[in-house]
């Protein structure tokens, strides 16, 4: 079986170890999602305190949960990372938009925020590794739907910070981010601020369509740069909500293309 798509000649920087390091991570993404579940949320669920306090709970411990994640991929050796402006998350009413190069973006982010609610895909609903964690928190599926809509806006209008990202689904590798609207029609719906956050992975790795063993043939480095906030009122003043959406979301693509093409 192929395990990377680099000559051996070019693997350097602990290859073979970094490897095994990666693999690990896997192994304990899943197991950590599994003891959250029947373990840790379970408990959490019999301290005092009403509906909101338990959901604060719960996505404390998955913050946690990630940031020691982070930490196991760092001190292994599996990558390197930095984070600029990680002050600036975490407020009432804040949509937080990203990019989403590589398959580990939501665990740096979520461990950034101590109390996010996040739009995640459908189908982590049903794993049994993470259906425990992402419903205790109360995440919001991405069905496509105008109800999922509405549940992302009410969220903000509650109060709560909120991560999206308006891909969809992974950068295809070499390819510009393109957003749906999506995330533009939450933010003009509820929002108090739009904050962006630029993400950027190099060499390349964990990327859609890539296996989790092709591994880059150096540590590769994870970096999260918070831009400045966007009001979303000035997009929404004189015009009807689809065409303020488009415009919302013209004005972050051309956002993320800057600032991405500048790193």
């Amino acid at each position: 079986m192929e395990l990377a798509t680099y000559p051996l000649n070019q693997r350097r920087d602990a290859w073979a170890w970094r490897l095994v390091a990666t693999g690990a991570s896997f192994v304990l993404f899943g197991v950590g999602g599994l003891l959250l579940r029947v373990v840790v949320l379970p408990l959490l669920a019999c301290l005092p305190g009403d509906a909101p306090t338990r959901r604060r709970r719960a996505r404390a411990a998955i913050s946690r949960a990630f940031h020691l994640h982070v930490q196991f991929m760092y001190r292994t050796r599996v990558l390197d990372f930095a984070i600029d402006g990680a002050e600036r998350l975490g407020r009432p009413g804040q949509l937080v938009v990203a990019n989403h190069p590589s398959l580990i973006d939501v665990v740096f982010l979520a461990a950034q925020i101590r109390d996010a609610n996040c739009v995640v895909k459908q189908g982590l609903f049903d794993n049994p590794c993470t259906r425990g964690p992402v419903r205790t928190a109360q995440y919001i599926g991405n069905d496509g739907s105008m109800d999922m809509l509405e549940r992302a806006a009410d969220v903000l209008r509650e109060g709560q910070c909120l991560i999206v990202f308006p891909e969809g689904t992974r950068t295809a590798p070499g390819q510009p981010p393109r957003f749906h609207r999506g995330a533009a029609a939450i933010a003009l719906r509820g929002a108090r601020t739009v904050t962006p956050v630029f993400i950027t992975v190099d060499p390349p790795t964990l990327t859609k369509g890539r296996p989790w063993h092709h591994i880059p043939p150096r540590r590769f480095r994870v970096r999260l740069h918070v831009g400045a906030d966007i009001d979303p009122a000035p997009f929404n003043t004189d015009a009807a909500l689809p065409i303020a959406s488009r415009r919302l979301n013209d004005h972050l693509h051309q956002l993320f293309h800057k600032e991405l093409a500048a790193t």
